[in-house]
């Protein structure tokens, strides 16, 4: 068992949603400023790349998003072996150290090096700051309500992307893309970092109370032992961590391919504020809907049919050249995504033990969040060889087939009212 874990509960300590509100509730709020980071560059970033700084290659203005999407991905990958270790407070504090100089280095920096190199900053960030907050809620809450726990994280943080998403495009219609926009960013990383320091209590003894109630493991478990596991050796992980890889996929090609799409047949920075806003939203408010449905209806059918949601959005985006169908297209994506997004976690959750759950999780994030990287790179190559529409189809095509593996490979997780039943 890690270190940090080897410890026995205090009597007060309770697992539950009602039980730990006053903490939960906290940590939600600092999943909204961990999103907003990422929503300060969802409209403007790729514009800045094609408009400030003049660079033509859409693979060179997506470098960004590939700098970001490696270094989130590997601090993913150590950040819950670390919170085993250190706690999890302490990594979420060092998220938020890494992201404070991000929103400066953006919008003053004086070349695009500057923003790639505080979007590999922001990779650290999200990777320690928002996998403290999904484990963090995940300890609270114990193994029932998982998928309401990260439906309520993910909501606050991809809502907040949204909100700031469409503020951003807002603002920079007005006064222009930099610097304005990055007011917002100084404020999030201010007040996440503050409230992290001074408010937040570290949930090892919630660990520690879920473990003695939970049979231990047969044998002891190392990180290679578990990344093979999570990566490839269980069918349930495999399944979850391949969907969760073209999930982001998607969402990278979207973030760096979408604005430079519209912008080409003549959309203002507001209206484009407005379509990369209304993904986000959809997708963080109904995961408060999709993640308790995952508890009571099962894992399975949600991540299949939002993947091929999904793909559907993708096609539409593809296809059409109105703001309107445009419009659609990104509730389709939003819809997707929320019936994918908490569903994927929870399901990671269910196939580990909680003495090694930090450390799948954070397997399961790597192989995510290296999707950002993945799809940013391939969408751009493609982008500059045939064109914009048709990278954003064959991103659909492949969408479509990680759910349909999803459908062959992956066991059905048995909902609460099955388990309580066999008791």
């Amino acid at each position: 068992m890690p270190p940090h874990l080897n410890v026995s509960a205090p009597s007060g300590i309770r697992l539950g949603l009602r039980e730990n509100w006053p903490q939960f509730s906290l940590l939600v709020l600092i999943n909204a400023f961990v999103g907003g980071m990422v929503g300060l560059e969802r409209t403007v970033v790729p514009l800045i790349g094609s408009e400030e700084f003049k660079i033509a290659s859409t693979t060179i203005v997506v470098s960004f998003i590939v700098s970001f999407g490696i270094v989130k991905a590997i601090a993913n990958l150590v950040s819950g072996h670390f919170a085993d270790v250190y706690g999890r407070k302490h990594m979420l504090v060092l998220g938020w150290l890494f992201g404070l100089p991000v929103p400066f280095m953006i919008g003053w920096g004086p070349s695009w090096g500057w923003i790639i190199a505080a979007n590999a900053l922001l990779g650290i960030n999200q990777g320690f700051a928002w996998s403290m907050t999904v484990i963090m809620k995940v300890d609270l809450v114990g193994p029932k309500s998982r998928g309401l726990a990260v439906g309520l994280n993910e909501f606050a943080g991809y809502l907040s992307v949204g909100v700031t998403a469409f503020l951003t495009g807002y603002i920079a219609q007005r006064y222009g893309l930099r610097p304005q926009p990055f007011y917002l960013g100084i404020a999030y990383a201010v007040l996440g970092l503050a409230l992290s320091i001074l408010l937040v209590r570290d949930t090892r003894h919630h660990v520690g109370l879920e473990l003695a109630n939970h049979a231990a493991p047969a044998e002891k478990v190392g990180f290679w032992a578990i990344f093979r596991r999570a990566s490839f050796g269980d069918r349930n992980l495999f399944a979850a961590s391949q969907a969760g890889l073209v999930n982001n996929l998607n969402d990278g090609m979207s973030w760096g391919i979408f604005p430079l799409f519209f912008t080409a047949f003549g959309l203002g920075v507001e209206q484009i504020g407005v379509l990369k806003a209304v993904y986000p939203a959809v997708w963080g408010v109904l995961q408060t809907v999709t993640g308790p449905l995952s508890d009571r209806w099962g894992r399975k059918g949600l991540i299949v049919a939002g993947m091929w949601v999904q793909a559907g959005g993708l096609f539409l985006t593809a296809a059409t050249r109105s703001f309107g169908w445009w419009f659609v297209a990104s509730l389709l994506l939003g819809l997707g995504t929320a019936m994918v997004y908490p569903t994927l976690i929870a399901s990671v959750s269910d196939a580990s033990h909680p003495s090694w759950r930090a450390r799948s999780l954070s397997v399961y994030r790597f192989w995510r969040d290296l999707g950002y990287a993945i799809g940013a790179l391939s969408a751009g190559i493609m982008t500059d060889l045939f064109g914009a529409a048709w990278a954003i189809s064959a991103i659909g095509v492949l969408t479509f087939a990680s759910g349909a593996l999803v459908a062959v490979v992956m066991n059905e997780h048995r909902p609460v009212r099955e388990l309580e039943r066999a008791r």
